[in-house]
Parts: C-alpha cells; sequence; structure tokens
C-alpha cells in the first residue's frame, strides 16, 4: 500500500468520525491498522489532530448545557477541539473503573479533590500541569497536585416553604427532627455531608468535627432512615426529589438548591446556615483519548471569569477564580456561597480527612442504608 494511498483511507476514516458514523476509539484502532509501520506519516498527518475531542464527565441534569455554554463551546472555537458533555457521574470508582479498563473513554472529570488525592497516588490521574494551569487564578489553598478546583459548592438545608410556613429549618438539628418538621427526607447517597450533618444535629461543634466519629454519625443516620424517601446520587435527582414533592426536606448541592428555588417559584428555599461547604474540581485520567496536554489547556482556559460568571449564573457555583466575584451583581450575591456573607454561616469539609478515609466511611455507611 502507497503512502498516497493509506493517506486517501485516513482521510476517508477521518470524515466518517467527524459525521459520527465511527467513534475516536474505532479511528484510532482502525487507522493504526492502515498506517502500521508507517510512523513518519501517523506524525506528519494532520487528521488526527483534527479528529481530536475531549469528554468531560459531570454530575448531569442542568450540568450538561452549562458546562457546554460556558467552556466546552468557547474552548471549540479557541483552540478548535469539540468538548462533549457526559452526565453520568464520575464517582471514585467510576474513575478508577475507567483507568483499569486500559481504554479509558472519559478525559476530564468534575472530582471531589479527596478523591482526586486518593486516584492521583494510585496513579490514575494525570499531576496538574501549573506550567498551563495559573494557580495566581485559584482562590489560595485549593489547587491540589492532581486537581484544579474549579468551582464551590455547599451540601445545604432544602426545604418546602409551602409545608412549613413560617417555621423554617435553622440548621442540621432541623433535618432530623421530624416533630419539628415532618416529612420524608432526601440524603446524599455517596455519604459526603451526611457524616458531618449527622454530628451537627447531634450537638457536635464544628470546630470538634474532625476526626469524624462514624459511630456516633451512622447511629443518628439510623435512626431517621425510616423518613428518607430517597438517597439521591446526582444532581438531578435530588432536584426531583424536592420539585415533585417527595421530599419536604433535604440536604443537597447549593448549585441544586439555586435552581430548585427559581423553578419551584420560590416554594422550596434553602440556607446556607451549617451549610458543608466544598471545592469542586477538574483532573484529568492518566492515558486519557483526547491527550493530556489539550485536557491542561482546557483547564485553564475554564479560569476565565467570565466563564465562571456563566457557570454562577447558569449553576450557582461559586467561582474558584476570585477575580470573578466582582462580576456578580449584588443582587444575586445570595447565591453565591463563597460570598463572605455565606461563607460565615458554613463549615469547609477537610478534603485530607476524606482522601484518608473515605473508602472506609462510604462501605459503612452504604451498608447501612441498603440493610
Amino acid at each position: 500500500m502507497t503512502n498516497d494511498t493509506r493517506k486517501e483511507g485516513l482521510a476517508r476514516l477521518a470524515e466518517r468520525a467527524r459525521a459520527g458514523e465511527i467513534s475516536r476509539r474505532q479511528f484510532t484502532q482502525l487507522a493504526a491498522v492502515l498506517l502500521a509501520g508507517t510512523p513518519v506519516l501517523m506524525k506528519s498527518t494532520t487528521l488526527w489532530a483534527q479528529n481530536k475531542e475531549l469528554v468531560l464527565v459531570n454530575w448531569g441534569g442542568d450540568a450538561i448545557d452549562a458546562y457546554g455554554a460556558a467552556y466546552g463551546q468557547p474552548f471549540e472555537k479557541e483552540a478548535g477541539i469539540p468538548v462533549k458533555m457526559d452526565g453520568s457521574g464520575p464517582t471514585e470508582g467510576a474513575i478508577e473503573a475507567q483507568f483499569k479498563s486500559g481504554a479509558p473513554t472519559w478525559d476530564l472529570v468534575d472530582v471531589d479533590p479527596f478523591s482526586a488525592i486518593t486516584l492521583g497516588n494510585k496513579g490514575m490521574l494525570e499531576p496538574i500541569d501549573y506550567s498551563v494551569v495559573d494557580k495566581s487564578k485559584m482562590r489560595e489553598g485549593f489547587g491540589w497536585e492532581y486537581a484544579a478546583s474549579s468551582y464551590f459548592f455547599s451540601y445545604v438545608i432544602a426545604y418546602d416553604s409551602e409545608k412549613y410556613g413560617d417555621q423554617a429549618p435553622t440548621g442540621m438539628a432541623d433535618v432530623f427532627n421530624v416533630e419539628k418538621f415532618p416529612g420524608k427526607r432526601t440524603l446524599y447517597k455517596w455519604g459526603v455531608g451526611n457524616w458531618e450533618a449527622a454530628l451537627l444535629a447531634d450537638g457536635v461543634t464544628p470546630d470538634k468535627l474532625y476526626p469524624l466519629d462514624l459511630k456516633r454519625a451512622h447511629d443518628k443516620i439510623a435512626a431517621l432512615k425510616e423518613h428518607v424517601v430517597g438517597y439521591w446520587g446526582g444532581g438531578s435527582e435530588s432536584q426531583s426529589f424536592m420539585l415533585d414533592g417527595e421530599a419536604s426536606i433535604g440536604l443537597i448541592w447549593s448549585t441544586r438548591a439555586s435552581l430548585i428555588e427559581q423553578d419551584s417559584g420560590g416554594r422550596i428555599k434553602f440556607i446556607w446556615d451549617q451549610g458543608l461547604i466544598s471545592p469542586g474540581a477538574l483532573a484529568v485520567i492518566k492515558n486519557n483519548p483526547g491527550g493530556k496536554d489539550a485536557a491542561m489547556k482546557f483547564i485553564a482556559s475554564a479560569q476565565a471569569p467570565e466563564k465562571q460568571l456563566v457557570m454562577f449564573e447558569k449553576l450557582g457555583q461559586g467561582p474558584a477564580n476570585p477575580a470573578t466575584d466582582a462580576l456578580i451583581p449584588e443582587d444575586k450575591r445570595r447565591h453565591n456561597p463563597v460570598d463572605p456573607a455565606n461563607m460565615a454561616k458554613q463549615i469547609p469539609l477537610n478534603m485530607e480527612w476524606y482522601a484518608e478515609h473515605y473508602s472506609t466511611a462510604l462501605d459503612e455507611f452504604t451498608k447501612l442504608i441498603s440493610a
């Protein structure tokens, strides 16, 4: 087979890939066969680069369109690399499974920093290239070896104001008080925030939360179990539980609480009191198909204040880049988890504790809610 013939074949493959007739993995496999023994040709052609794309995995629902509008579409214009959004949920186990498959189909993941610490130490994530990603565009202390903070959110109390009238909850004790606040609850399926909420409800002061007393927390959660209508695993599920009236009160992400408040016409409200604040971050799976260089450029692109402002407007995400704060209108700051007035009411999650203990804690929690 001549080089001209190979080039023609590769061109046809690239066209089919751009048309969606074959996946990028199939393109890679077929191109490798076509170009076997011709490494120079593979390096010289631009067709492979043209076919590259990135897949960013987040938590679904409204996040799909928001990430596309704020980050994906602008990046494609800037770099010429399409970014596809996948809302299947980048849990720690799912990311590990992607890596261990030997042929990951994900590139970037919207990850909890503690999971990034754990997975990175196992060699499953690429170290963040801080020569490309700018640490000065992050809040101090929120850039890790294997993850770069991209936003902030909180686990907050959302409640049905029509059901409770003027009696609004004031803290985590009210989530666990079924006499004062009757009705079904919804809690996070993956445990985070539930342990702190249970301990705060049981009288532990914020400065004494860590290390978490898991037995005490699980005893408190077990006592509430019959009043929990469902455990949500992704943001869209939590929205459904509250909007459909299945749950009257719940512990959900502030990003979704803001949306629920809007979508319900103010019927579902939320409070920042005893909220549990956490950074969201972007990480790159090692050996990702789109390439680590493209993924790092995407993370750097997502640091722009005007793009983070779009994420705040669409999802209520608190900006990781402090330069964004000045762009938020004063009447919108109530929805910003990192606004000083809201931060003062909240408690930060301890990422280092989670990196060391999360796996064991989650196993125990899963057994508890599944029994």
